[in-house]
């Protein structure tokens, strides 16, 4: 569960619209493209897919589902920030295989979309900011069609004491101070208190179960400081 309430977290994503893409590439050294692509690949998604990115943000899983849908599939780009959408769309004028993209703005607790909707999906760095993780999950099975899959991506506390003092020294040292130079230090030391309510990915596969999926595997990346939670419906 987020440590801040739906509006609260909205409203941080949509303060820090304007530098995201920026900062992330900061932060993460240019790592984040990379793991974007791998839950891509996960998910599964192919020429001709319908396929969902679950609070989208600005759009990076989206242009490259995108790209492997191709101008027969369609990509909806979902997400409750207007600020990070308008930043998404702003990006797709520039990129000609965006235009099968669908930008909507709605909540992820309950999803507009009818049951067994979607070829693929995916969600990143999304889940850990959601108030209810269970009940996102159920909605995320419940609009994926049976057997398809969806990839979900996102920064974990890693299990090792040793992987975790690292992570919370490059918190504190680099990615704080970063933002700070930003204007936004208070927006991201939210991260380290979402990283302590967020279950590492063993807890990931049992909800994801529970959830109504058939199968789910967590694959560590970045030593575990990373992970993505690959469910089937």
């Amino acid at each position: 569960m987020s440590v801040l309430a739906p509006d609260a977290v909205e409203g941080l994503f949509d303060q820090i619209a304007p530098i995201y893409d920026n900062l992330n590439d900061q932060l993460s050294f240019g790592l984040h493209r990379l793991w974007k692509r791998m839950a891509v690949k996960w998910s599964a998604a192919k020429p001709g897919d319908r396929v969902l990115d679950l609070c989208c943000g600005s759009g990076d899983l989206a242009f490259l589902l995108a790209k492997v849908v191709g101008s027969k599939g369609q990509v909806i780009g979902f997400d409750r920030s207007q600020a990070l959408l308008s930043v998404a769309g702003d990006r797709a004028r520039q990129l000609a295989s965006a235009q099968v993209i669908d930008w909507q703005r709605g909540d992820a607790l309950d999803l507009p979309f009818p049951d067994d909707h979607f070829d693929a999906a995916t969600l990143g760095y999304g889940l850990r900011n959601v108030p209810d993780i269970p009940t996102v999950l159920r909605q995320l099975q419940r609009v994926l069609k049976p057997g398809v899959r969806a990839a979900i991506l996102d920064m974990h506390r890693p299990y090792s004491p040793l992987l975790r003092q690292f992570q919370q020294v490059y918190l504190d040292r680099w990615v704080v101070p970063a933002a700070a130079a930003q204007n936004c230090a208070a927006e991201y030391e939210y991260i380290d208190a979402s990283l302590e309510a967020f279950p590492q990915g063993q807890q990931q596969v049992a909800l994801a179960i529970a959830a109504g999926f058939q199968r789910a595997k967590h694959y560590e990346l970045a030593a575990g400081l990373m992970g993505v939670l690959v469910v089937e419906a």
